[in-house]
Formats: C-alpha cells, structure tokens, sequence
C-alpha cells in the first residue's frame, strides 16, 4: 500500500519532467533553424547590396571639406555609375567621383589582404571612407577646353568665356594660383567647391598625367546626398558653363599646358 502511494506520487512528476524536456528541445530545435534563416537573409541583402554597389550606385562617405558647400563632410553620396556607361561622357559642371591613381597619386597603396577586403567592402557600403586613390570633385574643363585663371575681374575663363562659379565656397577666390592649360583629350580638368581647401588638378600639374583625369577612371556622377536625412537631396546641376562654347575643332594654338 504504502509502496503503490509513493510510485503514484511520483508519476505525475516524472511527467512533468518529461514534458518540460520535451519543451525545452522543441525550443531548442526551433531556434537554430531560426538564427539560420537569419544570417542567411542577411547575407543576402548584404550580396545585392555589393552587387549594387559595385554596378549600379555605390555609396561614398565624404572625408574631407573639398566641396563645401555642396558637400559637407560625414555626407554620405549616392554615385550613379550607370551615368557615363552607355557612350555618355562627363560635362563641365558635373561633379564625380574618380580613381586618381596615375593623376592624382602615383600607385595604388598596398593593403593588408584580409584589412583591405573588409576596409573595401565598408566602403562599398558607404560605411568608411573611400580609398586614398578615391577623388571627388567637379569637372570644369574636358577634352580641348582651355581653362584660365583668372581674367581682369578675377573669373575663371573655360574657351575664352567667364564662369560665374556660384557653387564656389563664399569668400573663396576661384584660384589663388594662376593657370593657363589645355585640357588633353580624354582627359577632365577637376577643380573642388572649397578651393582654398582643395588639392585638385591645379596642385597636380606635376603629378603624372599633370593633373588632368582619365575619362576612364571616373566611376560615376554624384547625383544624391542620402545622409544625414536633414541633408537629403539631388546634388544641384549647374548653368554655370551654359554659354561657354565647344573647343575649337583646330584647337588652341600654342597655349601652354601649366
């Protein structure tokens, strides 16, 4: 009697043993599924993005204070990279983003493998900044313009014509060094916004290539500013070189290159 009470008390205990270990590994087996179709969408969204980024649009984060005011520093660009891929090339006036390697800086800086994958990746996203050899500026002379500077009142002349450069920082002179070049074809003349704050082709005239940008290296135009969000907006055009005229299909003579 007394045996058949205990083993009847104890049953419902072992009962409950049983199913909270039965709870306990449903949970367990459902989890994992869980955290599994997790990662696996992730890096999915992670893959389109690149893949994105790498033909279509591709975000930049801006380091420096180059182009103020158009672009302030921390902005994050989105660069349309389908802009000059179907026979377009870049206009004056455009403001891109380009590979300086061979213009710019004379070779690509060499990266850790590992550190250089995960740094190029993070910029692809637009989460670090681009590479030393990753430039952004706006084009003011392209192949066969001749750029001056300045003329009598102080302007920057493209083909003979005077620019009023209203996206020109305030308070900045077009230049504070005088030039007079010939834009070689195939080649961009690139100046920033900020101009007392900018190494831009005018401190390059040294460099290979003189400074002058390969139209091949552009990666594309910056046409969106998406962060902060109180900064969300197009990249403004420009009507600034509206009336300067095409170069002249003889060129312009003897002018100097620097």
């Amino acid at each position: 009697m007394d045996t058949e009470a205990q083993h009847t008390e104890r049953d419902p205990s072992s009962d409950t043993e049983d199913g909270s270990r039965s709870a306990r590994v449903s949970e367990d087996s459902g989890t994992a599924p869980s955290w599994r179709r997790t990662a696996l969408v992730g890096g999915a969204c992670v893959a389109f993005l690149l893949l994105v980024s790498h033909f279509v649009m591709q975000p930049f984060l801006i380091p420096s204070r180059s182009m103020e005011p158009t672009l302030q520093v921390g902005d994050r660009i989105l660069v349309n990279k389908l802009a000059y891929r179907f026979g377009s090339e870049p206009s004056r006036g455009d403001v891109v983003v380009f590979d300086g390697t061979g213009s710019f800086v004379r070779e690509q800086p060499r990266h850790h493998p590992v550190t250089g994958l995960l740094h190029d990746g993070a910029a692809a996203l637009g989460l670090a900044e681009p590479d030393e050899t990753d430039f952004v500026k706006r084009v003011v002379g392209i192949g066969g313009d001749r750029v001056v500077c300045c003329d009598k009142n102080g302007r920057l002349t493209v083909n003979g014509v005077p620019v009023e450069e209203r996206y020109v920082m305030f308070g900045d002179q077009p230049s504070s060094v005088p030039f007079d070049i010939v834009v070689p074809q195939d080649r961009l003349w690139v100046m920033g916004d900020h101009r007392s704050q900018s190494s831009d082709s005018r401190d390059h005239l040294g460099s290979p290539g003189g400074g002058m940008v390969p139209v091949d290296k552009v990666v594309g135009r910056a046409d969106w500013i998406a962060w902060p969000f109180g900064r969300w907006s197009t990249v403004r055009e420009t009507d600034a070189f509206d009336a300067v005229p095409a170069a002249p299909a003889g060129g312009h003579g003897t002018a100097p290159h620097g």
